[in-house]
């Protein structure tokens, strides 16, 4: 189950973060941070990632003023990092972490993909 929550920005688009578990072999959670135009585009961005049982129930974590800066600034608007929140870790583009599942993926021989 993940939790998470939103915040929406005066231009009507909004900022979703959310705490998933880790697709890499050592396991953990990972803080997902989503800029879109609304909740449901943030969550199909997520899901075309292939992150398929997405879900925003409630709005218990919302995103923190850092974490939307982060997003805001960041040209493909979805970073993550890992949880919980270690102050010396940047936050990383969505390609570091596909990188860590294919490579894990790789190596243990399954067929599971990111």
């Amino acid at each position: 189950m993940s939790a998470g929550g939103f915040c929406k920005l005066p231009n009507g688009s909004v900022v979703v973060a959310l705490t998933l578990p880790s697709p890499s072999p050592g396991g953990g959670t990972v803080r997902m941070i989503v800029h879109a135009v609304n909740r449901a585009r943030a969550l199909t961005r997520l899901r075309n990632l292939g992150m398929r049982a997405v879900y925003l129930r409630g709005n218990a974590e919302p995103p923190t003023p850092d974490e939307v800066t982060a997003v805001l600034h960041h040209p493909d608007g979805l970073i993550w990092r890992t949880a919980p929140d270690d102050v010396l870790e940047l936050w990383h583009p969505i390609r570091a972490l596909r990188r860590q599942g294919r490579g894990a993926a790789r190596s243990s021989g399954s067929g599971v993909r990111f």
